[in-house]
């Protein structure tokens, strides 16, 4: 079962374009183990508000279906794989 990570941020976002690719490389590694669903802040605002998103890049890790870890801003690489080898 891969684990959700979401992705909250926007496609003009300077830290979006930095993050992005920092979740692409953990993606090819985790491989199946976990996934990342990319939500835009400007085209989902019920999510992002339902999520409590105030500030992107935001990232929440999922575990059966409820929101574990919330990390909001830019983190170097190693916090994200700090994050998931605890879940994964």
């Amino acid at each position: 079962c891969a684990l959700p990570i979401f992705e909250f941020g926007a496609s003009w976002c300077p830290p979006c374009k930095v993050l992005l690719p920092m979740l692409d490389e953990l993606q090819s590694e985790y491989g199946e183990r976990m996934s990342v669903l990319k939500v835009d802040c400007d085209e989902s605002p019920a999510v992002t508000a339902e999520y409590g998103i105030m500030s992107m890049p935001t990232v929440i890790l999922f575990h059966n279906g409820e929101p574990i870890e919330k990390l909001v801003g830019l983190r170097p690489k190693h916090v994200y794989e700090t994050l998931l080898s605890r879940y994964v």
